[in-house]
C-alpha cells in the first residue's frame, strides 16, 4: 500500500514517530501531547478519531479504547517545519488525562516561593480507579 501524498510533507524522527498535540476545538486548551506514526496519522485523518502510538505498548492506541474518553478530530493542522501535529478536537466525557482530569498539563510552576515549585491547579473529575478499574 502506498503513502498518500500530503503525508509526504510530515517528518519524522528517527523512531519513525511526530510529536501531536491535542487542542480543544472550543476552548483553546491544550488537552495533551502524544505520539503518532504513519499508520496513526493515516488512520486519525481516515477515521475522525484520534490515534496515537505508544511507545511504552509498542502499539496503536485509540484514544478512549479503554476510558471511553474519545477524541472526535475537528481538523488536522500541520507546523511549518511539518514536525509537530496539532489535532482540534472535542474531547468526549471532558477528561483527557489518565489521571481523571480535564488536560494532561494541570501542573504550573510557581516561581514566586523562594525554591520553585509544581502547583497541581486543576482538580481530579473522575477517579482513575472508576475509569480504568482498580488494580489487581
Amino acid at each position: 500500500m502506498s503513502t498518500p501524498a500530503w503525508m509526504d510533507e510530515l517528518s519524522f524522527d528517527r523512531d519513525g514517530l511526530i510529536p501531536a498535540i491535542a487542542q480543544d476545538a472550543h476552548s483553546g486548551k491544550v488537552l495533551m501531547m502524544a505520539w503518532m506514526n504513519a499508520e496513526a496519522v493515516a488512520e486519525t485523518a481516515r477515521s475522525g478519531r484520534a490515534v496515537y502510538f505508544s511507545r511504552s505498548r509498542g502499539r496503536l492506541w485509540r484514544k478512549g479504547e479503554d476510558s471511553g474518553h474519545v477524541q472526535l478530530v475537528h481538523d488536522m493542522r500541520l507546523d511549518c517545519d511539518g514536525d509537530v501535529i496539532l489535532l482540534r478536537v472535542t474531547q468526549q466525557g471532558g477528561i483527557a488525562c489518565h489521571t481523571g482530569r480535564e488536560r494532561c498539563f494541570y501542573r504550573r510552576l510557581d516561581t514566586g516561593a523562594p525554591e520553585p515549585v509544581w502547583i497541581t491547579e486543576d482538580p481530579v473529575l473522575k477517579d482513575p480507579d472508576e475509569i480504568y478499574g482498580k488494580p489487581s
